[in-house]
């Protein structure tokens, strides 16, 4: 106003212009100045937004980082544990087979031993010479009881009316066989027969589930005890008995101990009967004895195969003639058995003590029918 007041004449309109100029530069003014203010809050919303948004994002990956060292802490102890199983394992087998390779190179060195000492026509000739003398010592061992049954004759120890005799060598591997050892003996297919074990120093004695035949081949069992028939004649009654306890079969326990230290032991058999029945293929069959249980097979096919059980029965064949003293009879579980016939006696007595062993570390006592209560006697 006071500047109106100064200004005259023309240049009055110029002045006028200028001052409006200077309103609306003010008027402009205060509105930029608002719309900074504003910018200026808004700003710092989104500096405190983004400042939140960076702790936030920082305490996120804090957590994530101390989860993935938990995660990395348990692996290295996981593999830690496994790197120390490992070790303990390759050092165990590491003594393990280094025990196993010195045992072999025991074995290796006592055969290259023999090797040099013998050469291999004496090594025959020392096996004939053995053969011989086994032969010699069940000629002898079977003269001896006939000597014994003649003494307690000669002694009155059996009565005058013994009318039946045991023939065969009293030891494991062989067959016992009641023969008459009179012309008045009534004829045995007239007569029934059963067959009793008794313990050596008066025992009780107990019947042999099945054995009701003439002959009778002694199993691992019956060793150590003594044998007794008894053959019933209409109302008669009479008996025989061995001389001794039932011997055991040279060097078969040294057999035994041999195969133990296989995992699965084979034996090669034949199928006599199988339920009962007779078979009549005489095809070779493979027997299994392992650790845990029992298998039979043909060529790749599984005839059979059971672990040791309460339901599971093996013992020597109670009969069956001459080759009773190599077979077996296998009662795989309740409505299945086996007679298998062995190649040999001694395989026969082999595989029934290996079976009953690793049947026992399996806590079952694996015997025949009727056995096992004299058994856990």
């Amino acid at each position: 106003e006071d500047l109106r007041g100064r200004v005259a004449g023309k240049n009055k309109d110029d002045v006028e212009e200028a001052i409006a100029m200077v309103e609306a530069l003010a008027v402009q003014l205060s509105q930029r100045e608002g719309e900074l203010i504003q910018e200026k809050t808004e700003v710092k919303k989104l500096a405190t937004f983004l400042k939140q948004a960076s702790e936030d994002a920082k305490k996120l990956v804090e957590e994530e980082r101390a989860y993935a060292r938990a995660e990395i802490e348990n692996a290295r102890a996981a593999v830690q544990r496994v790197e120390e199983a490992l070790q303990e394992y390759e050092r165990m087998s590491g003594a393990s087979g280094k025990q196993d390779m010195e045992e072999l190179m025991k074995e290796v060195q006592e055969a290259r031993r023999i090797k040099m000492l013998h050469q291999p026509s004496k090594v025959m000739d020392m096996e004939h010479e053995l053969q011989a003398l086994r032969v010699q010592l069940a000629e002898k061992a079977k003269y001896s009881v006939q000597l014994q049954k003649e003494l307690a004759r000669k002694m009155g120890e059996e009565t005058v009316s013994q009318l039946y005799e045991l023939d065969g060598t009293e030891a494991l591997g062989s067959f016992l066989q009641i023969q008459p050892c009179s012309l008045a003996s009534p004829e045995l297919s007239e007569c029934s027969i059963q067959w009793f074990r008794l313990a050596c120093e008066g025992g009780k004695k107990e019947p042999i589930s099945g054995a009701t035949k003439l002959v009778y081949a002694p199993e691992p069992f019956d060793v150590g005890r003594v044998l007794q028939a008894e053959i019933t004649y209409g109302d008669q009654i009479t008996s025989v008995t061995t001389a001794s306890a039932i011997d055991p079969a040279a060097g078969l326990g040294n057999y035994v101990e041999a195969l133990v230290r296989r995992h699965d032991i084979e034996f090669n058999v034949v199928v006599v009967q199988m339920n009962g029945t007779d078979h009549t293929s005489e095809s070779i069959h493979v027997l299994h004895i392992g650790r845990m249980r029992m298998k039979l097979r043909k060529g790749k096919t599984s005839v059979a195969k059971e672990y040791y059980s309460a339901s599971m029965q093996l013992c020597g064949v109670r009969g069956g003639g001459n080759a009773a003293a190599q077979a077996a009879f296998w009662q795989v579980k309740t409505g299945l058995s086996f007679v298998l016939a062995f190649e040999t006696e001694r395989e026969r007595n082999a595989a029934i003590m290996l079976a009953r062993r690793f049947a026992y570390d399996c806590n079952i006592m694996l015997a025949g029918p009727d056995d096992r209560a004299a058994l856990g006697s």
